[in-house]
C-alpha cells in the first residue's frame, strides 16, 4: 500500500474525531477558557502595600512591602448597581484647591445616567467626583457641575482618573486618551464630615449606584503628570502606586476594601462581592 493511500484511510477513519476536535478547541477559545490571563499568576489580598515606619499620614521612611510586580489580583470588587456600595475614611485627603489625583480600573455594564465611580466632600455644592456621565463619557463632577472627559465603552475594563494641578485646569483620562479642561476653582471646597465614597453617590443619602466592577484605585494629594498617568496605566489592573510621600489612599478592592496606603482609610463594603471571574 502507498503512503498516500494510507494517508487516506488514516484520514477517512479518525477524520471526524480531528474535526470534532478543533470545533471544540475553538469553541472553548472563543469563550475565553484558554485566555491567557487565566494562567497568568495571581496576587492574593494584601499582596503589596505600603508600610509608614513612623505611622499614618507621614512622608517619610515610606517603602512597599510584598509582591510588587504588578501581578494579576486574585479578585476585584462588583457592584450591583443597586445598592453597593464602599464607605471609606478621609484621612489626608486632599482639600480645597489643593493638587489631587485620582486612578483606577472600571468594568461598567450598562448605559445608566450618571453612575459615580468615586466621590468625596460634604453635599454636591462641594464635592468632587469620577462618574460615568450620560452613559457614554467619564466625567469630573466639581461643585455641581460635570466636566466631560474621554468616552469610555461598556463591558470592558478601562483605566480611568484625573490630575488636578490646584488652579483651574485639570486633565481627565481613559486608557490612553486624556482630555484637559477648566473647572471651577472656587467649587473645589471639601468638608471631612463625611467619607468618601466608591461605587455610588455619596452619603449621608445614597441615590446612584454603578453596575460593574471596580479594581486598584489610588488617590494622591498631588497633581500626576501626564508620564507618570501613563506608567500606572502600563502597569495594568494589579499595578503598585507610585509618589508614595503623596498617596493618600490605596483600595486594591482584591478580596477586600481595605486601604493599603498606610494611611488607614479603611473602606466598608455593602452589598458588595469581590469575584475572581473578571478577565472573560
Amino acid at each position: 500500500m502507498s503512503k498516500q493511500q494510507s494517508a487516506m484511510e488514516y484520514l477517512m477513519t479518525y477524520g471526524w474525531a480531528i474535526l470534532i476536535i478543533a470545533v471544540v478547541l475553538g469553541a472553548l477559545f472563543q469563550l475565553g477558557v484558554f485566555n491567557s490571563s487565566s494562567f497568568s499568576p495571581r496576587a492574593p489580598p494584601g499582596a503589596c502595600q505600603v508600610f509608614r515606619t513612623n505611622g499614618p499620614g507621614t512622608v517619610t521612611n515610606i517603602n512597599l512591602m510584598g509582591v510588587c510586580t504588578g501581578q494579576l489580583p486574585q479578585y476585584v470588587a462588583k457592584f450591583n448597581g443597586a445598592s453597593s456600595y464602599i464607605s471609606t475614611g478621609t484621612f489626608g485627603f486632599p482639600l480645597g484647591a489643593s493638587p489631587s489625583s485620582f486612578v483606577g480600573w472600571v468594568y461598567i455594564t450598562s448605559a445608566s445616567v450618571g453612575p459615580i465611580i468615586f466621590n468625596y466632600g460634604t453635599v454636591a455644592a462641594n464635592k468632587l467626583a469620577l462618574l460615568y456621565d450620560d452613559g457614554s463619557n467619564v466625567a469630573f463632577y466639581n461643585g455641581g457641575i460635570a466636566y466631560s472627559g474621554p468616552a469610555l465603552s461598556l463591558n470592558a475594563w478601562h483605566f480611568v482618573g484625573w490630575s488636578y494641578g490646584g488652579g483651574t485646569s485639570l486633565t481627565l483620562y481613559v486608557d490612553t486618551q486624556s482630555t484637559a479642561v477648566n473647572v471651577a476653582q472656587e467649587n473645589v471646597t471639601l468638608g471631612t464630615t463625611h467619607p468618601s465614597v466608591i461605587g455610588a453617590y455619596g452619603q449621608p443619602t445614597l441615590s446612584q449606584y454603578l453596575p460593574g466592577s471596580l479594581a486598584n484605585f489610588q488617590l494622591y494629594n498631588a497633581s500626576l503628570s501626564a508620564n507618570q498617568i501613563q506608567a500606572l496605566y502600563l502597569e495594568g489592573i494589579g499595578g503598585a502606586p507610585m509618589k508614595l510621600q503623596n498617596l493618600v489612599g490605596w483600595w486594591p478592592l482584591n478580596g477586600n476594601a481595605n486601604d493599603y496606603s498606610g494611611n488607614n482609610n479603611n473602606g466598608v463594603p455593602a452589598s458588595v462581592t469581590f469575584t475572581s471571574q473578571y478577565g472573560k
